[in-house]
């Protein structure tokens, strides 16, 4: 890797190579929190070891930022999985955050503002990908989502009921997802560019009442047909009795009357008179699935009052919110990143957003540039798959002509960023100066665990640095015993905190024994919640995350970080995304493959980018099999699905040995289902007697 001194005025800090079995890929630069963003953070410096003193306190406080209808009577009624000493069952873990309090999450993110004089203020930015735009007020906004839950409970819809909503980027996505928890029903937001069965698959699961979604949708400067989806996944589903329709390209669509209703015949004519009644702080708020390639997808519910309680927090206090910001989250808003970030948070900190319907390369590569200066853009909260992807666009320098001087905060998402990508993101849009918050958090935990605090935490290329104050995650070993640092091991959190997934929808037993069971009884909470991730933390306490526990290479009895090796490769000029994957070899039980899309800008050389994987971690890391493909599968928050590489170079070898293939699990989920096809097709056309096939 290199070792480039950073272009702030900090030195590079080195650290310590750890043991030879563990994390290999060393990052020396290191970037201290910069003077102007220390002068005004909403985080100082002792707010980790005031939070851990008392963690309930910390929290109570935490939730005391938001308007209650009725205060509670407990911080945390916890039920941790700890085993029952006769039989040895592990109980199903429940949590009662805020118990006894009531409150309205859409209230909290609209209405009180506005009575604080705020309805003037721009709360949505709104962007079209043909160039259409609208500013909505905080007021607006309360009267639009006023009129939507009147319109919902005029279509039978009431507390509990779910909502399920498959719709882009659009104005009328945040509005109906504020609708349902105005009125206490629960939302269910679906990705607008999955498939018929993903979608008939979470309406099915949820027991539905209605199904949200439009004519159409601009994507990649075509107006798409989707209604004719919807309806293939609506069809003869019992507890189905509607279907809202936003139009949104005026396209012609088929038509089911007495279940179809269209959004500007009901929503836009209903009354924006509208009382929020408040709900129990459990009350469930919306249900965000999983999306995977092995089993079907999980639907994990989060609540009311702990869930809004940690998303305003942490909004504040990893973005550094302020009263003027501009706030920008890439996301689509079916990712629980959107729901955190670009719904719940900002709006429950009466920020203004900019919301953008469209794909970065539309109507060219410069698009997001334009919108930064546009709207006078200050936090930009992106994927680090679009970081890698403008840098093969721009190359080491943006395009000209573009005024990105607002911006004051770059944040991260998804996955662990590559370190060439995070300083080429610090050096381009940050000026070389501006601080990057890499966040780590899943679906599971509802918002930021693993983060910096802008003002205050020295930043490291590819880590996410210290976990929040009020959250306990640490690096264990099998027993559960922390691990010295530079020891990998399985990322855990130890305590519970308010944002936590409270179930797995209609299926308690499978949150326990996705989440619970492996670590159930341990530590003073009587259990500990598996992320799923492998980690290693350094001898500064910063966690570097090494990839999913089950996407680690064993070569030869030496674990390999995944994402260690995918770092080797993307600093390599000829290469914008790598994913590596452990496929079933012989002599050394897995052999490290590597799929890699090429820049543009040179060849791939398999031999070139052997040999630098071996010269950054060592030969043991030197991938056996090298193959350039078109696309990655990835899931919508922008993870490499490496175990669905190496599910299909095993599925190309079953064929040519005449077996059946093993299924690949549900893959109608993914960002990008297409590319799966992509890479089975690329493999397919290995030639006999290729070693990766063979």
């Amino acid at each position: 890797m290199t070792t480039a001194t950073p272009t702030t005025a900090t030195s590079p800090t080195t650290t310590a190579a750890p043991p030879a079995d563990e994390s290999r890929l060393v990052e020396t630069r290191s970037y201290p929190a910069p003077a102007a963003a220390a002068a005004r953070a909403n985080v100082g410096p002792e707010e980790h070891a005031r939070a851990a003193a008392d963690p309930l306190a910390f929290w109570e406080e935490a939730a005391r930022r938001l308007d209650w209808a009725e205060p509670w009577h407990t911080v945390l009624d916890w039920q941790g999985p700890v085993p029952d000493p006769a039989t040895g069952e592990v109980p199903v873990p429940r949590a009662r955050w805020f118990d006894g309090g009531r409150l309205n999450v859409a209230e909290n993110c609209v209405d009180r503002h506005v009575r604080a004089g705020r309805g003037e203020k721009v709360a949505l930015f709104f962007e079209g990908e043909p160039g259409d735009r609208e500013a909505v007020t905080y007021a607006d906004l309360q009267a639009r989502v006023s009129r939507a839950a009147n319109a919902l409970t005029a279509l039978g819809i009431g507390p509990g009921d779910r909502v399920v909503v498959y719709l882009p980027v659009l104005v009328e996505t945040v509005v109906i997802a504020l609708a349902c928890a105005r009125i206490g029903a629960v939302h269910s937001l679906v990705f607008g560019g999955f498939s018929a069965e993903a979608v008939r698959f979470r309406l099915e699961d949820t027991g539905a009442k209605l199904l949200v979604t439009s004519d159409g949708q601009f994507r990649r400067g075509q107006a798409v047909e989707v209604k004719s989806q919807a309806d293939v996944a609506a069809a003869d589903l019992p507890a189905l009795e509607h279907v809202l329709v936003v139009r949104r390209t005026g396209q012609d669509v088929p038509w089911t009357a007495g279940r179809d209703v269209w959004w500007h015949e009901s929503v836009d004519i209903a009354s924006e008179i509208h009382e929020p009644q408040p709900f129990d702080a459990e009350h469930p708020l919306f249900i965000i699935y999983t999306s995977g390639t092995t089993g079907k997808p999980k639907g994990l519910v989060h609540s009311s009052g702990g869930y809004l309680t940690h998303a305003a927090w942490s909004h504040w206090a990893v973005f550094d919110a302020e009263e003027e910001d501009v706030h920008w989250c890439t996301a689509d808003l079916a990712w629980v990143t959107a729901h955190t970030y670009e719904i719940y948070g900002p709006l429950s900190n009466g920020l203004t957003q900019v919301i953008y319907e469209g794909t970065p390369g539309e109507p060219h590569r410069e698009r997001h540039l334009e919108i930064i200066e546009r709207y006078g853009v200050t936090v930009y909260y992106t994927a680090p798959t679009l970081i890698r992807t403008f840098m093969t666009w721009f190359g080491e320098e943006l395009p000209a002509g573009h005024d990105l001087s607002t911006l004051r905060l770059l944040g991260t998402v998804g996955e662990a960023i590559n370190p060439e990508a995070w300083v080429w993101f610090h050096r381009t849009f940050g000026r070389g100066e501006l601080p990057i918050v890499d966040t780590w958090w899943q679906s599971e935990t509802g918002a930021a665990m693993i983060a910096p605090l802008p003002g205050v935490t020295t930043l490291k290329p590819g880590s996410a640095t210290r976990p929040l104050p009020g959250i306990d995650a640490a690096v264990v070993d099998e027993a559960g015993e922390e691990l010295p640092a530079g020891r990998s091991g399985t990322l855990v959190v130890r305590r519970p905190w308010p944002g936590m997934a409270r179930t797995v929808w209609g299926d308690p037993e499978r949150y326990r024994d996705s989440y619970w069971k492996a670590y159930a009884g341990r530590g003073e909470h009587g259990g500990f919640y598996v992320a799923g991730d492998s980690a290693t933390v350094d001898a500064d306490g910063c966690v570097w995350i090494l990839g999913r526990l089950d996407d680690v290479v064993n070569v030869s009895g030496h674990r390999l970080s995944t994402i260690e090796i995918e770092s080797a490769l993307v600093a390599e000029p000829s290469v914008t995304e790598a994913g590596a994957a452990g496929i079933d070899d012989p002599l050394t039980g897995q052999a490290v493959a590597v799929f890699v899309i090429a820049s543009g800008r040179a060849e791939v050389d398999a031999a070139a980018l052997r040999e630098r994987v071996a010269r950054e971690i060592g030969p043991i890391a030197k991938p056996r099999h090298v193959l350039d493909v078109p696309d990655l599968p990835r899931t919508r928050s922008g993870k490499i699905m490496r175990r669905l590489l190496a599910q299909l170079v095993h599925a190309e070898r079953d064929r040519r040995a005449g077996r059946e293939p093993s299924p690949l699990g549900d893959v109608t989920s993914l960002q990008n289902p297409e590319a799966v096809d992509a890479v089975a097709a690329r493999i397919a056309a290995l030639p006999a007697g290729h070693p990766a096939v063979s």
